[in-house]
């Protein structure tokens, strides 16, 4: 199954609808914020309705008290006037602070939404697509959705219902001169229509390139050691001006994109006023306007337009959120295919522990790495895969682990189809120790640990004696401070081999019936291996071991080998037979 992210385009799909479906998108991320909504939007109307009576009170008092000389009144109106602009500045502290809590809280649960998904994928999809742009959807797109929910919407909002306000006000006042103070407005509104799905697909592709920037400092620091090794610094300081370079172009590109609207909307508030200044002038000289009513639509078509060009910036802001939106959502709406299916089968003692049944797979639709592979694993017995580099042994342990599912055939572990085990009783029974351990920031202890809950609730004292009684005193020796050595989430801090110890410990700890070995002492000494040996010999009876090895004396006990390569899987037979194979690429006769 194709997981790439880079081959799907939701914001294509998109491009043509309207700001309506682009609201309904949004909606939904807001579902649990609803009295924290209301109440900002209540301050948003307030607010709105603070700023519109002011131009009519400002018309008011020049035509009815300074015209007049009337300076009560001036003073009476002018208290009113401030005690409208204190509540408009309580009202908007009141929106800025309600919708700055929901943004962040959208931006934390989205987070969260993401990494569990990503949890729930398979490693296909982690081979499929950088670590770096999936660090960028999580932190960088995520918090455009932030941006405009706790700053863009509130303006958004608000402007909107000033727009409206002050355009009912306009045509109240004189239709016809309000009606051709908003005709630039229109003009200014079906150029943004036709230019938006521009300006969106402008900054999909900046987010993009943002995503594949990260991955590239993402990949160089991961393999700063081989690039220093090698004395290659200029390969990456090539492949990392390349992604900057195309980031540098597609964010110039989408900052162009996103004030084109600015110059736009100042030109038709700037038109607007020069029209109604010049119609309104007219009107008074033939007995129709006042002067006071002249100054308050002069201060409507501000408020009119404002606004407008207030949504240039919001309307920006909405195209990149969406764009986010876009990216979020590729992630959110992947399925994984490793799916539990209902089975009425059970699990059988007499049952062989792994049985492929006419088992094929391949990578992405790719070449075929397995074809019609049909063989069984008996309980308690070590076998061993061997062949040449590529031949499809990790494929085919990865299979066992149903960290892939085959493209045809069937698995079958404990006589049970494995797909029908939940991912919780799969990992119960099978263990799988791989060629590059993973370890996490803290002490060895808590990394042999890690998703075992058999000893979660162990003392310290009790715990240490389990592990004495499963041989793993000497090996915990090769950590200066034992179980409470600290180790980074790198791991650099300690060598390979060590890391492949703690691998192992946690593997072997808890105690499955199928321990499957991917290269597990490929970097461990001599001594140490022989160690791990002794491990493995006091392991359950029950316990199949699966060793995957180039080196052929790890498979001197193995009760059978297996060669693999030319997608098939055939009993080697002796450890001879398997040099044969080897040297020849085939099987013996």
């Amino acid at each position: 199954m194709n997981y790439s992210l880079y081959k799907t385009d939701i914001a294509k799909e998109k491009d043509k609808k309207v700001l309506s479906t682009a609201w309904m998108r949004l909606v939904p991320l807001l579902k649990s914020e609803g009295r924290e909504m209301t109440l900002a939007l209540v301050a948003i109307v307030l607010n709105s309705l603070a700023m519109l009576v002011s131009p009519f009170l400002i018309g008011r008092i020049v035509d009815l008290y300074i015209a007049q000389h009337d300076f009560h009144g001036v003073l009476v109106y002018s208290g009113i006037l401030a005690l409208v602009g204190i509540a408009g500045l309580f009202t908007a502290y009141t929106q800025v602070k309600k919708m700055g809590g929901i943004g962040r809280r959208v931006l934390f649960n989205l987070r969260n939404s993401i990494f569990k998904k990503l949890q729930d994928l398979p490693v296909a999809f982690f081979n499929q697509n950088k670590a770096g742009d999936l660090i960028s959807r999580i932190n960088n797109d995520t918090d455009k959705l932030n941006q405009f929910f706790s700053q863009a919407l509130v303006q958004l909002m608000g402007n909107i219902i000033l727009i409206i306000g002050a355009g009912i006000f306009l045509l109240v006042l004189n239709p016809r001169l309000g009606f051709f103070a908003m005709v630039p407005a229109f003009i200014a509104l079906v150029i943004t229509s036709l230019i938006s799905p521009w300006i969106k697909k402008t900054n999909v592709k900046s987010l993009r390139t943002l995503g594949g920037l990260s991955g590239e400092i993402q990949e160089s620091i991961n393999n700063f050691k081989v690039v220093a090794a090698f004395n290659r610094m200029d390969y990456f300081r090539k492949k990392f001006s390349e992604a900057n370079d195309l980031n540098y172009k597609s964010s110039v590109s989408a900052g162009v994109a996103n004030n084109i609207f600015n110059s736009l909307y100042t030109f038709v508030a700037t038109l607007a006023q020069i029209i109604v200044l010049m119609y309104g002038i007219y009107l008074i000289s033939i007995g129709n306007f006042t002067v006071g009513l002249l100054i308050g639509f002069l201060l409507y078509v501000n408020n009119f337009y404002t606004p407008l060009r207030q949504l240039a910036s919001v309307w920006s802001s909405l195209q990149i959120a969406l764009a986010g939106l876009d990216r979020i959502s590729e992630v959110l709406a992947l399925e994984s295919n490793i799916t539990t299916i209902e089975s009425k089968e059970r699990i059988s003692e007499t049952a062989p522990i792994i049985e492929f049944k006419n088992v094929s797979f391949s990578y992405s639709n790719e070449k075929e790495v397995l074809k019609h592979a049909t063989f069984s694993l008996e309980r308690g017995k070590t076998y061993a895969l061997v062949g040449p580099t590529g031949g499809g042994k990790t494929t085919t342990a990865l299979l066992m682990a149903r960290l892939y599912d085959p493209t045809e055939g069937q698995i079958m572990l404990l006589g049970k189809d494995i797909k029908s085990f939940s991912n919780i009783d799969r990992t119960k029974h099978i263990g799988f120790i791989l060629q590059e351990p993973f370890l996490f920031t803290g002490t060895v202890r808590e990394n042999i640990l890690y998703g075992n809950d058999a000893y979660i609730d162990t003392l310290k004292e009790d715990f240490d004696i389990v592990l004495s009684n499963m041989g793993f005193t000497e090996l915990l020796k090769r950590f200066s401070d034992g179980l409470d050595t600290q180790i980074s989430g790198s791991g650099d801090s300690i060598s390979l081999g060590q890391k492949q110890l703690i691998a192992f410990i946690r593997a072997v700890l808890r105690d499955p019936d199928i321990l499957i070995l991917d290269e597990a002492t490929a970097n461990i000494d001599t001594v140490t291996e022989q160690l791990l040996e002794i491990v493995l010999q006091k392991l359950p009876s029950r316990t199949t071991r699966v060793i995957i090895a180039h080196r052929l004396n790890t498979i001197e006990n193995a009760d059978e080998i297996f060669f693999v390569n030319n997608k098939e899987i055939v009993r080697a037979g002796s450890k001879d037979d398997a040099i044969e194979m080897l040297l020849h690429g085939k099987r013996t006769s």
